[in-house]
């Protein structure tokens, strides 16, 4: 057996390099509307990370379809960018002893979908589950990877049983893959459209969150306590769901999170875990965590590029399989040691 997870008190040195990321630290300064009025400027100007062509440039060419948010898809390696081989840090070893295997192709969803509070849901977990997870899934709706992160959180450690649910907030409309990368006219024109519809303002699922919690909580009356995870677009509805006067969150997570904004941070009331790829800038991401009040972790992955933990996970590639891995871990470790 590898050696004990170090203390979640410590974290990598955060390192950021991706022209993405400084656009998108620019855009996290600005309001919400104006960062989605903004749209898609270039390949490589964009108000997401999860727009960079250096993450998706061979998508294109590997043929990759959304399959209709009825089916499981197919995994996907959407993550194009060589991995550093840099050794792993932080006991990620440990990882591969506490979760499940990961595995790399041809996953097979443990949940099954339902309709709840109004939206297709993905739901696992056990039925008797007290405790209660919203994941909010990235632009690219549901992918292998994010169901299997779901299923990791619900049952990837026996000391902590959760019921996990994922609602389609884009009923069944998720960005498409074909628009990756924005290197045409059209394509920017798409994104920037996709991005200026109101419905797709994280705030605007911020806002529906309690009403969607209320009706799953009438569904699921074992569950006693909720928490929320989010991923890119998904992180920024984490942050500002439980920085407001309607959350409903005993506890939080964001995964490489988009429009990082430390004015949020302050405000949140829960405890709250941030992992950051090395695409989300360093310098806010750094600001976000010195302004947290509650008990916190946050965490940079610094060779894994913005989507490690979702759809952009390409795990056939090794380190990226344990970085992946090691991201659930650390969740799993903050919420066991911070969610009573």
């Amino acid at each position: 057996m590898a050696s004990q997870i170090p203390r979640l008190s410590k974290r990598t040195t955060i390192h950021s390099t991706s022209l993405t990321a400084s656009r998108l630290h620019s855009a996290a300064r600005t309001s919400t509307s104006e960062v989605y009025a903004t749209g898609i400027r270039s390949s490589t100007s964009a108000p997401f990370s999860c727009c960079s062509t250096r993450s998706i440039s061979t998508l294109k060419s590997k043929g990759i379809v959304l399959q209709s948010v009825g089916e499981v898809p197919r995994a996907s390696p959407l993550q194009s960018a060589k991995m550093s081989t840099m050794p792993a840090s932080h006991g990620h070893n440990e990882a591969c002893c506490n979760i499940p295997p990961v595995v790399s192709e041809g996953y097979v969803a443990k949940g099954s979908y339902t309709e709840l509070g109004s939206y297709k849901t993905y739901v696992t977990g056990p039925a008797d589950a007290e405790k209660g997870i919203i994941v909010i899934y990235d632009i690219f709706g549901y992918f292998d990877q994010t169901l299997q992160g779901a299923d990791l959180l619900a049952t990837g450690k026996k000391s902590q049983q959760h019921k996990v649910f994922i609602p389609d907030w884009f009923k069944g409309n998720p960005c498409p893959i074909e628009w990756f990368p924005p290197d045409t006219e059209e394509k920017q024109k798409n994104l920037g459209g996709f991005f200026s519809d109101p419905e797709h303002a994280p705030h605007t699922v911020a806002a529906k969150l309690p009403e969607y919690v209320k009706a799953v909580q009438a569904s699921n009356p074992s569950i006693k306590s909720w928490g929320i995870l989010g991923y890119c677009w998904g992180g920024k509805v984490a942050s500002l769901v439980t920085s407001g006067d309607s959350n409903l969150f005993q506890i939080a997570a964001a995964c490489h999170p988009a429009m990082v904004d430390p004015t949020e941070a302050d405000g949140i009331k829960v405890p709250f875990i941030l992992l950051a790829s090395g695409e989300e800038p360093a310098d806010t991401v750094k600001e976000y965590e010195s302004k947290l009040k509650v008990p916190h972790h946050v965490e940079t992955f610094g060779d894994q590029v913005h989507g490690w933990m979702a759809a952009r996970a390409d795990l056939s590639n090794p380190r990226v399989k344990e970085e992946y891995a090691r991201g659930y871990q650390t969740v799993l470790d903050f919420f066991g040691e911070n969610w009573s």
